[in-house]
């Protein structure tokens, strides 16, 4: 029987699995369309409390990833119609390794942070589309299904997104955009 199944027959350890398994993935999601950690949690809370209480709902028409990943979406949309946009501070953006890290990884959390900066120039819909493609490997047929639009739509997202962010971060970094 799969995780699913045993979550639909109220099985905690396999509903603590899948929490497991989705939980990070789903915060960075989530985490590049709302700027408020504590807002960020509870939307992910929410979302994987709907896959406890409507397991059965879901039909395997698609990867649970995708259900999940589109259910977190449309509460994301919701909680930020419903309060205004927090602002994160520069240091949020860009935390400093201590001393003690080696150059490689300055500069991979360098350029973390430049990437992080770049990105919050971006619409929420246009952040989704990248956190979607880069950071969680999904395809464009799957990310329209997330987001209840258009491949093209995403297509079309994409291309102004990597517009932006060759843009706002001009230079080497912009080459692999």
């Amino acid at each position: 029987m799969g995780l699913v199944a045993a979550v639909r027959a109220r099985d905690l350890r396999a509903f603590e699995q899948l929490y497991r398994r989705y939980q990070p993935r789903l915060t960075r999601f989530v985490g590049t369309l709302l700027r408020s950690p504590a807002l960020v949690e509870e939307v992910v809370n929410d979302t994987l409390m709907v896959l406890w209480q409507k397991a059965g709902d879901f039909t395997g028409a698609s990867r649970l990833s995708t259900w999940l990943f589109a259910i977190a979406y449309r509460k994301a949309l919701r909680a930020r119609s419903r309060l205004p946009e927090v602002q994160e501070s520069d240091a949020e953006l860009a935390e400093l390794p201590d001393a003690a890290t080696t150059d490689a990884a300055l500069s991979r959390d360098r350029t973390r942070a430049a990437l992080q900066r770049a990105m919050a120039g971006l619409s929420a819909d246009h952040r989704a589309v990248v956190d979607l493609t880069y950071f969680h490997e999904i395809g464009y047929r799957e990310i329209a299904e997330i987001l209840g639009c258009p491949v093209d739509t995403v297509k079309t997202r994409m291309f102004h997104a990597r517009r932006h962010l060759r843009r706002a971060m001009a230079g080497e970094l912009a080459d692999w955009i």
